[in-house]
């Protein structure tokens, strides 16, 4: 089995992960056939390594079910992720998602990764988002999504997160990429900006935080849409939840250059607002719809901060063959391009002092 991360090589397995999957395929009456085993890595992943594993069913007491097979999902970790979020927490916030319905149920954990149950669904494409059918699904499902009832702590979780990347980042990066990337100034334009686009009106739910489409599944049979990867998911103003998807939409994760991101594929005001007009369903006034689109806008000023300071520190301690820094690097861009765009004269002058420039 192929791994290239936490240090495993090809044709080692992660420890555990063997002895899992033999209890698993115990605990459903069959035997695990290492000899049938395929392996197949799933590309796009920046965060774990993912890979689905699929062997012939063969019963324990010999039946081999007419030639079926059966697949599940291998997650192995990514180095460094204890910097982004706490793995427990994830793994309940996972486990409680199962129990509302959501994404796959979780089969077993082994020391550097987890078994979940393959969903039988295709994941969604760069285009695919584009779609308007498809993009209509997706607000109404992330709607739901934003909905559920999860554990406490049910207060936004950006800010402070924002705060403790930039420590990290301060911390791991050297003195000339601290300079290229502006690191001095960051703390104080993470609070500049929580006080300009922060208002009361905004409704907070449970955001998925990472809705890039290849988090995103689909049964094309029945036009289901699924979810998936609940690693960053916490409480935050569906505002950003809706901008992070937005901005997602400038990016291809399987091309040859997946840190290259596109903004002129940036959903233009009309697709915008078709979107946030399904998010609220139909019965929104337009009001509504203006008031969401335009904190939705001030959003992604906090989701390039939020995505540059996790690719610079993702260029120190993750493996996973991917140009952390340029990405890094368009996504501090951006946020700088944008800002006096976005907000409006009052905030521009006090988001935009000499020193900063």
């Amino acid at each position: 089995m192929a791994v290239k991360t936490n240090g495993f090589v090809e044709g080692i397995w992660p420890e555990g992960l063997r002895k899992l999957l033999m209890s698993l395929a115990s605990s459903w009456g069959e035997v695990f056939d290492v000899e049938g085993l395929k392996v197949v890595h799933l590309s796009g992943a920046m965060t774990n390594v993912v890979y689905t594993l699929s062997w012939p069913i063969k019963k324990v007491d010999g039946d081999d079910c007419g030639g079926g097979v059966r697949t599940v999902l291998v997650r192995v970790y990514g180095d460094g992720l204890d910097l982004f979020f706490n793995r427990e927490e994830e793994i309940r916030t996972f486990e409680c998602l199962s129990e509302h319905g959501y994404g796959p149920k979780l089969l077993g954990h082994f020391k550097v990764g987890r078994v979940e149950e393959f969903i039988y669904a295709r994941t969604l494409s760069s285009a695919d988002l584009r779609d308007p059918e498809t993009a209509a699904l997706i607000a109404a499902k992330m709607r739901d999504f934003h909905e559920l009832e999860m554990p406490p702590p049910k207060e936004p979780l950006l800010w402070n997160r924002l705060r403790n990347w930039l420590s990290e980042a301060k911390d791991l990066c050297s003195p000339g990429d601290a300079n290229e990337y502006k690191l001095h100034i960051l703390e104080q334009e993470i609070t500049l900006l929580e006080e300009a686009i922060s208002m009361d009106h905004q409704e907070i739910g449970f955001c998925h935080n990472d809705m890039q489409y290849g988090n995103i599944m689909i049964d094309d049979n029945n036009s289901t849409i699924t979810i998936i990867d609940y690693e960053y998911a916490s409480y935050n103003p569906i505002a950003y939840d809706i901008a992070n998807h937005f901005c997602e939409m400038a990016a291809n994760y399987h091309t040859d250059t997946p840190h290259i991101l596109d903004y002129t594929k940036y959903p233009g005001e009309e697709e915008r607002k078709r979107f946030i007009r399904k998010y609220l369903s139909s019965s929104a006034s337009e009001t509504s719809v203006d008031q969401l689109a335009d904190d939705v806008e001030r959003y992604t000023l906090a989701n390039h901060l939020f995505w540059g300071l996790w690719g610079l520190i993702s260029a120190y301690v993750s493996h996973i063959e991917f140009d952390y820094k340029e990405y890094a690097r368009q996504r501090f861009e951006q946020y700088w391009l944008r800002k006096l765009a976005i907000l409006n004269g009052g905030v521009e002058a006090a988001m935009n002092p000499a020193s900063d420039v």
